[in-house]
């Protein structure tokens, strides 16, 4: 992953701007740690903080077109740009990078071209010719952006919010699957497929269909010029792309550089679930394994650190995001620059435990459409950022375009969970990779239940962290929350400690707004929460609140 920043209308364009600008960008270093680079035009600057991970040698941003009128700053990877250059053979390149077609295909296309790009993405791009920009983000919002105003009249983008929320009097995140346009002065939405409206489809369910789409998301995503590996946590999906990314490995582009033995990591505490299951499926896949320990004083030391990079105050996301964030130190101490991750099964498939209580079809189907669409606020952006903390890119096959339009249009009855025959949550996924002549994992662990991240690494870690809050918070604190935190008042002394910290860093009310609210059970919307009377006692976004199906469900509040 990259860093950007982009300011456009800024009334001071004087040395000490530029001297700020580069500040600014600076703070997103750590994103992209391999070069620095900043345009300015009048009143426009567009940075970029690099990670190499294709054309190491001469991609660096910004990019431009051939008579440099076009300047593009990218986060983000084009895995179809290998084709786009096809159609665009009267243009000259001038690097190898695959984010420069943005440039060409705005030039050929203007700005209806980003449906085209087949990708994880946000870009921010500047036309000195009539002096228009644009910025997009990808369709789910895999990579972060962030868009703000300044009290000058000018506008903003950057990766992250720390880099534009001291300049900038309001900011929000940029909407996934959206692009603006300085002509407009407004966001449209560019990504518009059918499962958006949420209407129930009824494809039948075909397991080679859903099996093929995602070897294919798997594959493209091997397109790299630097070492990489998979985050195996044992779990269904972190194994089922260790097990596909193995097994196509000898036919990518990958394997001429870095051999055959794909590389896997796994943390957790010792003992824990995850890294018991991870290493039994390295063994079965022959993968090099690394696994990595660490303590719950550990986790609670780093969380400062944690919060800072990944910007939210959701519990959720920072009981998950901190195992993956120290994992991403180690990973990226051996040199490695990319993983891939099993991020988005659980919101397209319903795996989430409280999906099990789910009334009927259409319900089911219309939860697992609000997940995705709130992905960007959620998984997308602990999986980024916890691993940009340590300029290491993480990619998620789960959330490919293509495969999510196959997985989509499934009639949701097929998804429903049915204890009675056995199917499970994820079972149209787990039966499509049930092959019993060329099996791609064990049968056990094909179908373990769901472990949420931050349970499988250690249910003593939430727990660890329950307890460091108490010591933190008192009774009156929690007491006054609504007071000191009127919005998104916390519930629990974790989320109150939690949300001090989150302050010290980002105290402008446009950043608290920025992180989403509302009662969760074993991470529900607050929608899904009415389907179980039960769940209204144990608000927790621990798969162990699905109070009568976790198989080591918390005690019924009483």
């Amino acid at each position: 992953m990259c860093g950007i920043l982009a300011v456009f209308g800024c009334v001071d364009c004087s040395q000490a701007k530029r001297a700020r600008i580069i500040e600014l960008s600076g703070r997103l270093r750590h994103r992209g740690p391999d070069w620095s680079g900043l345009h300015s035009e009048e009143n426009c600057y567009l940075a970029h903080q690099r990670l190499a991970i294709v054309d190491p040698a001469s991609g660096d941003q910004p990019l431009y077109n051939e008579d440099k009128t076009i300047i593009v700053t990218v986060n983000g990877e084009i895995y179809n740009h290998k084709a786009l250059r096809e159609q665009l053979k009267s243009h000259k390149f001038n690097t190898g990078s695959d984010c420069e077609v943005i440039a060409h295909l705005y030039e050929e296309y203007g700005e209806d071209f980003v449906h085209m790009l087949d990708g994880m993405f946000s870009f921010v791009l500047l036309d000195t010719r009539d002096k228009s920009y644009i910025a997009a983000r990808d369709a789910i919002g895999i990579t972060p952006l962030y868009i703000g105003w300044g009290l000058d009249g000018s506008v903003w983008f950057a990766s992250e919010m720390k880099a534009l929320s001291d300049d900038c009097e309001q900011f929000m995140s940029f909407l996934p699957g959206h692009i603006y346009s300085s002509k407009t002065g407004g966001l449209r939405r560019w990504y518009n497929p059918p499962w958006y409206s949420e209407s129930i489809p009824s494809t039948p369910y075909d397991p080679l269909v859903l099996r093929n789409a995602f070897e294919k998301a798997v594959i493209k995503r091997l397109m790299t010029d630097v070492p990489f590996g998979v985050l195996l946590s044992g779990g269904l999906d972190s194994s089922l792309v260790a097990a596909v990314a193995s097994r196509h490995l000898i036919d990518s582009e990958a394997y001429c550089q870095w051999g055959s033995q794909l590389h896997t990591f796994c943390i957790g505490l010792k003992g824990s679930p995850d890294l018991v299951a991870a290493r039994e499926v390295a063994d079965y896949l022959g993968t090099r394994h690394h696994e990595f320990y660490f303590t719950v004083q550990e986790g609670i030391d780093a969380l400062e650190d944690v919060i800072y990079h990944i910007e939210t105050y959701d519990v959720t996301t920072i009981r998950a995001s901190t195992p993956m964030f120290l994992m991403s130190r180690k990973i990226k101490s051996l040199g490695v620059k990319m993983v891939l991750s099993g991020e988005g099964s659980d919101e397209i498939f319903g795996g989430y435990l409280y999906f099990h209580k789910a009334p009927n079809k259409e319900e089911f189907h219309e939860e697992t459409c609000r997940k995705i669409k709130a992905l960007h606020l959620f998984d997308c952006l602990r999986a980024n950022k916890s691993t940009s903390a340590w300029g290491l890119e993480a990619r998620v096959p789960f959330l490919d375009k293509e495969f999510i339009n196959v997985a989509m249009s499934i009639d949701p009855e097929w998804k429903m969970i049915q204890r009675e025959t056995g199917r499970i949550e994820k079972w149209v996924l787990r039966n499509a990779f049930d092959d019993a002549e060329n099996p791609y994992l064990p049968k056990h662990i094909l179908y373990r239940q769901k472990e949420q991240f931050s349970d499988g690494v250690g249910y003593s870690w939430i727990d660890g962290l329950k307890d460091h809050a108490n010591t933190q918070v008192t009774d009156s604190m929690l007491t006054n929350a609504n007071f000191v935190y009127p919005e998104n008042t916390p519930a629990t002394k974790e989320a109150y400690y939690y949300r001090t910290i989150f302050e010290k860093f980002f105290p402008k009310n446009a950043a608290r707004l920025t992180v989403p609210g509302g009662p969760s059970v074993a991470c529900s919307t607050a929608k899904a929460v009415e389907w179980d009377a039960s769940w209204s006692k144990n608000l927790d976004p621990s798969g162990r609140a699905a109070l009568g199906v976790h198989a080591a469900a918390y005690e019924d509040a009483k």
